[in-house]
């Protein structure tokens, strides 16, 4: 044998035989803790964000989804907003209304007509008039629609009276003569109102002499002449009554 001892190669330890003999575990001794991955190292994978469910639809609904209709809980009002809350409406805007015109004019639930005005001392006062003679006053010109169920007098009894002589002149109408009353061309007792269409300046003599004759009755009747002719001695005779019961 030479001096130089054979070299003995070593091989290096397998993987199997680096690690080490794994121990029998005994009952209730817990192994090594398992390795904790981190987030984003590799080989994990990202949690997947829940989606939300949706909530089943009932067969009643599903079967208007089916047809096309809008299921109940998605309906709403005609008057509701985006939020279920009822919208508000806009206000229609008023109906102009002609006051010379009668035709707009409605009754109330009672079937009648109010009709308001002021009195000689400038009191308002107001009734209930019935739809025909709301309608005739204001034709006549004696009143105006005020709004679709009111009407409203245009003359107190002074401011009529007033109105009606100074239209005329203070003139009679039936004789030419001077006047200073209001006559009826068709009288009260017939169906006339008391309107400017319907009233005359009269005088004295000839509103008495036609009392409840019609205006063209009491123009053929020649008592307007007769009376034309007599005014004179008949303001004469007048003048001498008044002195008699001043004396």
């Amino acid at each position: 044998m030479s001096d130089r001892g054979d070299a003995t190669t070593v091989a290096a330890p397998t993987a199997a035989e680096a690690q080490p003999a794994a121990t029998s575990r005994e009952p209730g001794q817990a192994g090594p803790p398992a390795p904790v991955r981190q987030p984003g190292s590799p080989g994990s994978k990202p949690r997947q964000a829940r989606k939300e469910r949706a909530p089943k639809a009932s067969g009643e609904d599903a079967a208007r989804v089916t047809s096309g209709q809008r299921p109940a809980h998605a309906s709403r009002s005609h008057g509701a907003g985006m939020d279920g809350r009822p919208r508000r409406q806009t206000p229609a805007a008023p109906v102009a209304i002609d006051p010379e015109d009668p035709a707009s004019l409605r009754t109330n639930r009672q079937g009648m007509v109010r009709m308001r005005g002021k009195t000689d001392k400038g009191r308002r006062w107001h009734q209930e008039v019935d739809m025909e003679l709301a309608v005739t006053l204001v034709k006549e010109k004696a009143a105006v629609v005020v709004n679709r169920y009111t009407i409203r007098r245009l003359f107190s009894n002074k401011d009529f009276k007033r109105y009606i002589l100074t239209r005329d002149h203070y003139t009679c109408y039936f004789c030419g003569s001077y006047g200073d009353t209001i006559d009826h061309l068709l009288p009260r007792a017939k169906g006339g109102h008391t309107t400017p269409l319907n009233c005359v300046c009269a005088c004295n003599l000839c509103n008495q002499s036609k009392a409840a004759m019609d205006a063209e009755e009491f123009m053929r009747s020649g008592i307007p002449e007769w009376n034309a002719a007599h005014q004179a001695e008949l303001i004469e005779l007048a003048m001498q009554e008044a002195q008699l019961e001043e004396g």
